[in-house]
């Protein structure tokens, strides 16, 4: 059996679900629903496979009407503990529609059933089946970006049957499930979010930082194999960034780490991370309930809602996440620059350290909407509103020395008060149709991110007459408003057809990405008096759109499958600079990006895996206009004209090994070579009144090249712990010889992440997650939902390095009441103080060392209560309300 569900997992991404051994349950009581999940969860035998399949037909008589009212019951096979005799457990039932159509869904897969019919006056009939996905003949690589290809994932359509089954006495059925912390396919893998309590009462960061392969610094940015990857929402681009997304609203992330040509060629190669929003399609209604509060102060609350009933599917979800960040840092810099009016070298260091609070909050609403128009059309349709507030305050006490001129020290104390008001707005629409050929299907779907956001920062800087303490000397106030509205647009369609043993699949796709940007600064005089100033100004407006096609041809033959893929994209944006008058376009001409997927079956539970693909990394309108933006004296930016798309290709070859009880060993090396990199540049220049200036913009490197190995582990060591362990090494380097300064040397770096899960008696669960990021080189591109300006201390991503840290985070969970349907979770994140952020940072301008904690050992407390109730209508007009029935004889 064991076997069995190993070949079924390689081929339907089912490797990383825990199988305790027999006897070893999940210790949910008998007889109750959901398992020790959440209620209303995917149910299952202990053990054994998840209930997620369905299975759909029509009863006819023999002319070939309609019959309603026929009894349909699912019968499962099984070994009666006490009598160690076989037996048939009732697994599902219903009655057929008036047109004779019926529908059971959360059956388990993988596993033989059995399906009865019967009506008064017809012969009964017994129909063998077993549910396994519609993809069976697909290759690893081959999911698409679909988020409308996975409703459901498992479904087994019967077609039309001539009458039907005899009902027997049926024995009692127990329904539990242990969903595993992580799901290991050969092309991703599936993070399941349930399981992470440490990420209880927090935002998708949290989340990310538990997850294998992923790394989050100090602000939040995301990082995969060395590289920024790109952000999905349910399939699809979103404005959201990770902080505005809560984390007990996320059911599941998916990892994509080299994805198929199904996949937006865009992003460089650096992979895909996709958040799956929780929705569920049970009969009934269920949801939950959590509240909680940190220890700065800031409180949480999460209320979830799903109700099914006959074809109508409705999902809410509403949270409140406060805010009362701190953040502290320092700053060490020397510039050396030429000064022209004096023809000399200007060497000055600064030395700053920076107390920063963020206090504020954000609102989270979800509400999705599922149509069954028949058993083979869903038409679904979802919405988000996120509104959020914060208002951020930093203090600098800041020194500056020019040391060549002898000038100095000079003291100064500066203060930023900043409000920040956004509002995202975002709705998909899609439908799906199955044909009556299995795995034969066609998906369309719209979708639409926007975002309206406002700020008003205002910068005042008194300068002592001498050190700090002493009378201020003068005082300058700057104050910044900011407007940004950015939208993107999303429209696809999929379409799957098995031809014979080949599987043929291809989509359209069109994007749009709409920005509106305004950014003005003004200088306030000592009467309170604002003037704008033509420096500090940047107000502009931009499109881009990206149309492609794809097709892929999937088959298997033996033990060796095979994904071919072909992508096509052009691109082309255009902008204006309102404050300037000046119009920017450009077209990049259709581009090919092919992907190949092999997969090798090898004896004793083993697969070898290969994959090639190509991507591309375009540059933003912000990244190409010829503009100075002078609103941050300490961030002066501009963008190059010159600066022409990345290429990224990139092989990646994998080895997985499944041990008993679903243990697993995924082995990867990679390789990614990258011509025309973009990375962040420091040159030198002067500013309007003559004053030498560094410039932060933005070049094309000659190219630059990550190397790598990839070992991720999920173990079930005991009924009461299992453990998950990834570690990854890797070399990276960028050849800047056709810039102004000289390569940065390759270096080897490791990151290691480990996440522990213990189960104690009394329903206690401890999870502890350890992280270990090695010296590292800079990101070359870190700006992720980048709508304006890029915010950042000077760097340069081309040279410099990011010093070792280690973290742990920890947390313990009570449950308690009927089904454990209540818990309360105890959590803190970076327990002893270690995750600082320290870089250094170099070039033939500057050398700069900085360094930065954020929200160190803060603890949250969360109160959850799930609560749900089945639709055992049909059975209590069987008669059958009792707790069991009899074994079949």
């Amino acid at each position: 059996m064991r076997k069995l569900l190993f070949i079924l997992s390689l081929l339907f991404s089912l490797t990383g679900i825990a199988q305790p051994p027999a006897g070893q349950g999940s210790g949910a009581k008998p007889g109750a629903p959901g398992g020790p999940g959440r209620p209303g969860g995917p149910g299952g035998n202990a053990g054994g496979p998840p209930s997620i399949g369905r299975v759909y037909g029509k009863i006819t008589d023999t002319t070939s009407q309609p019959m309603g009212q026929v009894s349909v019951l699912v019968l499962k096979s099984t070994v009666d503990p006490t009598t160690k005799k076989k037996k048939q457990v009732l697994i599902k039932g219903t009655e057929t529609k008036a047109n004779g159509e019926f529908n059971l869904e959360d059956l388990p897969i993988a596993s033989q059933l059995v399906l009865k019919l019967s009506a008064t006056g017809y012969k009964p009939q017994d129909i063998p089946f077993m549910i396994v996905p519609a993809a069976a003949a697909a290759t690893p690589g081959d999911q698409g970006g679909n988020p409308m290809a996975n409703l459901p994932s498992f479904s087994k359509d019967l077609g039309i049957i001539k009458l039907s089954t005899e009902a027997k006495e049926l024995g009692a059925v127990t329904v539990t499930a242990k969903t595993p912390a992580m799901r290991l396919d050969m092309d991703k893998k599936v993070f399941n979010v349930d399981r992470n309590i440490v990420s209880a009462g927090g935002t998708a960061q949290d989340v990310m930082r538990n997850v294998p392969s992923v790394n989050v610094d100090i602000d939040g940015n995301v990082s995969l194999r060395g590289a920024a990857p790109t952000i999905f929402v349910d399939g699809r681009p979103t404005t959201l960034s990770l902080d505005q997304i809560p984390a007990d609203a996320i059911e599941s992330v998916e990892v994509m780490t080299n994805p198929s040509a199904k996949y937006d060629a865009s992003g460089g190669g650096s992979g895909i991370i996709n958040i799956i929003l929780k929705k569920n399609r049970k009969q009934g209604y269920n949801g939950s309930i959590s509240a909680g509060i940190d220890s700065r102060g800031g409180p949480n609350a999460l209320v979830g809602l799903n109700a099914r009933q006959g074809k109508v599917n409705l999902s809410l979800n509403g949270m409140y996440q406060g805010f009362r960040g701190k953040t502290i840092g320092n700053t060490d810099r020397h510039t050396y620059l030429y000064d022209t009016a004096t023809h000399s070298q200007d060497t000055t260091r600064l030395l700053q350290s920076d107390l920063q609070r963020n206090i504020g909050h954000f609102l989270f609403g979800q509400v999705g909407l599922d149509y069954f128009i028949t058993n083979k059309t869903t038409v679904s349709a979802s919405y988000i509103k996120v509104h959020g507030n914060f208002s951020p305050t930093d203090v600098s006490n800041i020194q500056t020395d020019s040391i060549s001129k002898g000038i100095g020290p000079i003291y100064s104390l500066r203060r930023s008060n900043s409000d920040r008001e956004f509002d995202v707005n975002g709705a998909q629409v899609g439908m799906k149709h199955l044909f009556a050929k299995e795995g034969h299907q066609i998906t369309a779907d719209g979708s639409w991110f926007g975002v309206t956001s406002h700020s008003s920062s205002l910068y005042t800087t008194d300068y002592y007459t001498g050190a700090p303490g002493t009378p201020v000397s003068y005082t300058t106030r700057q104050q910044v408003v900011g407007t940004a509205d950015p939208n993107f647009y999303t429209f696809q369609t999929d379409y799957t057809n098995p031809i014979g043993k080949v599987k043929l699949e291809a989509g359209l796709r069109a994007a749009f990405q709409k920005l509106e940007n305004y950014n003005d600064t003004y200088i306030i005089d000592e009467t309170g008096h604002a003037t704008l100033t033509p420096y500090g100004t940047s107000n502009y407006k931009s499109t881009s759109r990206v149309y492609a096609a794809y097709v892929t041809v999937s088959s298997t033959i033996g033990s060796l499958s095979y994904s071919l893929g072909l992508r096509g994209e052009s691109s082309n944006y255009s902008g204006d600079l309102l404050n300037t008058g000046q119009h920017f376009h450009n077209n990049y001409p259709v581009s090919i990006f092919p992907s190949v997927f092999l997969s090798k079956k090898l004896k004793h539970e083993q697969e070898l895996q290969f994959s090639a693909t190509r991507k591309i990394n375009r540059p933003g309108f912000f990244q190409l206009i010829p503009y100075t933006d002078y609103s941050d004296t300490l961030n002066i930016t501009r963008g190059n004209p010159n600066l022409v798309p990345e290429f990224t290709n990139s092989f990646e070859l994998s080895y997985m090994k499944t041990f008993a009880h679903s243990n697993t060993l995924l082995i990867s090396g990679y390789y990614k070579y990258t011509s025309d990199l973009m990375t962040r540049y420091q040159d030198s220049g002067v500013n309007p009144i003559g004053k030498p200036i560094l410039i932060n913009t933005y070049e094309n490197a000659s190219s630059a090249y990550t190397v790598g190995g990839e070992i991720t582990t999920t173990d079930n060591i005991t009924k009461w712990w299992d453990i998950t362990a990834n570690f990854n090494v890797y070399n990276s380097h960028i050849n800047t010889n056709n810039l102004k300064q000289p390569s940065q040397d390759a270096l080897w770096s490791w990151f290691g992440k480990f996440n522990s899960n213990f189960k104690l008696p009394a329903n206690f669960s401890i999870q502890t997650t350890f992280i270990y990021q090695s010296k590292t080189n800079i990101p070359a591109n870190q700006q992720q939902n980048q709508f304006g300006p890029p915010g950042s201390t000077t760097q340069s991503a081309s040279q410099g390095y990011i010093k070792a840290f280690y973290g742990v985070d920890m947390a313990i969970k009570k449950s308690f009441l009927k089904n454990n349907a209540a818990s309360i979770t105890l959590s803190m994140s970076d327990i002893f103080r270690t995750r600082w952020s320290k870089q250094y940072s170099h070039s033939q301008f500057f050398s700069q060392q900085y360094d930065r904690l954020k929200d160190p050992q803060l603890f949250r407390a969360v109160f959850a209560y799930r609560f749900g109730k089945m639709d055992l209508n049909l059975f209590k007009r069987k008669n059958m309300n009792q707790q069991g029935p009899p074994p079949m004889n």
